[in-house]
């Protein structure tokens, strides 16, 4: 009697399913159902394509054949799903063997180049005239291969001379000669290809290229056995991130740290699915409980929600019920209640802040400070890092604050904050930034006592932490969260990238007692915009320096997309009036769409009103993105920057990007008063336009009205039309 088998399914293979007709997308799954019951079903006609070639077929319909490849005795994966005569026409038409570099399985389709529908798809000015040699003419085959392309290709890409016939060619190739060559075509020297490619994704260990039992289990080989996510795919009920990790990501998720961790990367790098899939992985090592060991936080609350939601389609309810979802002040608040500290305080935004210290200066007729100045020296030095005492003050480091303070200055800014604090007492208020201070405060005391009794109260409140968009953290924040887990391995897991910092929060981790000193990753490859906008938002970020949340400096140099598309439009008109005409006039080229798939971004709510208003009266049905998102899904979405955060769309412009309101005109009092203050909310803005710029995935359009921005370079400005 015949026993059943394993069958796992490599992540190529559901693009060639999802081509197939919705009946023989049903077929494949009753197909994979019955093989994994017995793979000796007569029926299923299972046999090997050419004598002791471990690729087999068997038959899926009529006229479609699953292409398995024999990995041990009843182990077997689904590579591809053809049509039947593509299979046994040409026996050697399909390659497979074990990259030496990553590991992992390789089936490699090497129909050749000119039979592709890419060459229709891509922009006219792709199709160029061939090259007077072959593209990777400079390359050897050496050197390829050690960068981890595919050796059946080698042969095809020496004949390759156009960039068409590379992107038909790489339409099937495997994921790292995907990621190579096209480093290498954008001008990518070997090196740093090398480095920031194929080194990221080099095995651990040395390969055998026969053992397929090993190469299946590592994480270049992307595979999935799980029952529901192999229907799940079948019936498209998750999209491709939910359920496969690129290899370079899937070694950073299931990596065992021995301390915290942080993943960075740029746009829509895929550093939120990589935080998704840790928890996963994480919640996977539980033993079983009805307890929430896991906490997943980040800054802003609508982001949180959508955590919720994506964690909940990657994993179910059984996978969201171990783990602690929520916005970190939300989370400080709960620490802050519990305590029953702050009672019948109402909590009010960090922005408003400054004025409520220009009220405390006139009523109280101090004249020696400015209220800008100490409202941010109480919050990002005071609060910011959980001093406790002036003679904490005394001691404290001051980063980016600008000019340096004497013993006698700061003890008058002591004074001065402690009866300011007093003040809000009296009115009955407090900011999220004390709220976090506070609760910071409690849970250090709380790990303190954990460290003098073994008693459940005492039990730390989590095992891990995993923080997404972690450069809008505050110190007080992170001095929370670290108090909050034991050290130890795979105790906190960060992502995120300092050039989206848009929050006036500068830290260095290690200073905070959390060490990232060599466990920091970094992800260059962009899954969600082309490579044409990818370029364009790179020239906002000319001549900036951020750092790495750890004292060192952060780029973005090997950044890159595989995706084309058309390149940005950059436009300026002479008044307001007229580039809201504009705005209108972009839309109606668009098509007027109204599904949520286009949306408008500017720097002001002011501003956005008068577009939502315009667009109405064009009769469109304009949608405001509030604190929590799109008000429905709807609709042209408009909104201001801070709005945009985490969310994506086919087609945006960003609209008012003239100089005094990209930068703001207000900041340029700082100029010389507080030059580092200056640079910082300068920095700030680009940070903002730089998020913007890298939200939409298929068409970016940019206006102005008057000078425009100068973080618009000149290269962009006359690009425009005339």
């Amino acid at each position: 009697m015949s026993t059943g088998a394993m069958l796992r399914i490599l992540d190529r293979a559901d693009k060639e399913v999802m081509k197939l007709t919705r009946a023989d997308i049903g077929a494949v799954y009753e197909f994979m159902h019955k093989f994994r019951h017995n793979p000796d079903n007569p029926g299923l006609k299972l046999k090997a394509l050419s004598g002791d070639s471990r690729l087999m077929s068997a038959r899926v319909t009529r006229d479609h054949r699953a292409l398995l490849l024999h990995i041990a005795d009843r182990d077997y994966l689904l590579v591809a799903v053809k049509h039947r005569g593509e299979v046994y026409d040409d026996l050697s038409r399909y390659a497979y063997r074990i990259n030496r570099v990553t590991g992992g399985i390789e089936v490699v389709d090497l129909a050749p180049v000119g039979d592709s529908i890419v060459g229709r798809v891509i922009p006219p000015e792709a199709e160029a005239v061939p090259a007077s040699k072959p593209l990777f003419d400079a390359y050897p085959d050496a050197q390829l291969l050690d960068l981890g392309v595919s050796e059946p290709l080698l042969p095809q890409i020496r004949e390759l001379t156009t960039e068409a016939e590379l992107l038909e060619l790489l339409d099937r190739a495997p994921q790292l000669t995907t990621d190579v060559l096209f480093a290498l075509f954008d001008g990518t020297s070997y090196d740093e290809v090398l480095q920031q490619v194929t080194d990221p994704v080099r095995a651990d260990e040395p390969i055998d290229p026969d053992d397929y039992e090993a190469a299946v289990e590592r994480p270049a080989t992307q595979v999935t056995s799980d029952d529901e996510a192999l229907q799940a795919i079948i019936g498209e009920a998750f999209e491709r991130w939910q359920i496969f990790l690129h290899p370079t990501q899937r070694k950073l998720v299931e990596r065992k740290y021995n301390g915290p961790a942080r993943v960075g990367g740029g746009p829509g790098t895929g550093k939120t699915i990589v935080a998704l899939h840790r928890v996963a992985h994480l919640a996977r090592q539980l033993p079983p409980g009805a307890d929430k060991p896991i906490l997943l936080t980040t800054f802003n609350r609508n982001l949180a929600a959508d955590l919720r939601t994506r964690l909940l389609a990657l994993g179910g309810q059984e996978l969201v019920a171990r783990v602690d979802i929520v916005n970190i002040d939300r989370l400080a608040s709960r620490v802050v209640t519990e305590a029953k500290a702050g009672a019948n305080r109402s909590v009010i935004n960090d922005n408003q802040v400054p004025d409520l210290w220009g009220e405390f200066l006139l009523e109280t007729g101090e004249s020696g400070w400015g209220a800008d100045f100490l409202a941010a020296e109480w919050t990002q030095v005071i609060l910011g890092q959980v001093l406790n005492s002036r003679a904490d003050y005394f001691k404290a480091r001051r980063p980016n604050r600008g000019r340096s303070l004497t013993r006698m200055e700061r003890d008058q800014i002591w004074q001065l904050t402690e009866r300011f604090t007093s003040w809000l007492e009296d009115r009955g208020i407090w900011t999220w930034r004390q709220v976090a201070q506070r609760a910071a405060r409690l849970e250090m005391d709380r790990a303190l006592a954990a460290g003098e009794s073994s008693g459940a109260l005492r039990r730390p409140r989590y095992r891990h932490i995993v923080v997404d968009e972690a450069q809008d953290l505050s110190a007080a924040h992170w001095k929370m969260l670290r108090a909050m887990v034991p050290s130890g391995p795979d105790d906190l897991f960060l992502t995120g990238d300092t050039h989206q910092r848009i929050y006036d929060n500068h830290v260095t981790l290690g200073s905070l007692g959390i060490n990232i000193r060599g466990r920091s990753s970094r992800l260059t490859l962009s899954y969600r915009t082309t490579r044409q906008i990818l370029a364009d938002a790179l020239q906002i970020m000319t001549g900036e320096v951020y750092d790495d949340l750890d004292g060192g400096e952060e780029d973005l140099a090997g950044y890159r997309s595989l995706l084309r598309g058309a390149p940005p439009v950059f436009r300026g008109t002479a008044t307001w009036a007229q580039e809201r005409d504009l705005i209108a006039e972009q839309v109606r080229a668009w098509g007027n769409p109204v599904d949520g798939s286009v949306a408008i971004c500017v720097p002001t709510k002011d501003l956005a009103a008068e577009v939502l208003n315009r667009l109405k009266a064009d009769g469109l049905p304009a949608v405001e993105i509030g604190p929590d998102g799109p008000k429905q899904p709807d609709g042209i979405h408009v909104g201001t920057m801070h709005r945009f955060k985490g969310l994506e769309y086919q087609r945006m412009i960003i609209a008012a990007v003239a100089d005094g309101l990209v930068p703001r005109q207000m900041i340029s009092r700082y100029r010389d008063t507080d030059p580092k203050r200056y640079q910082r909310e300068r920095q700030k803005d680009r940070s903002l336009l730089f998020v913007a710029a890298t939200r939409p995935r298929d068409e970016l359009a940019v206006f102005w009205h008057g000078t425009p921005s100068p973080f618009l370079t000149a290269r962009l400005v006359q690009r425009q039309p005339a």
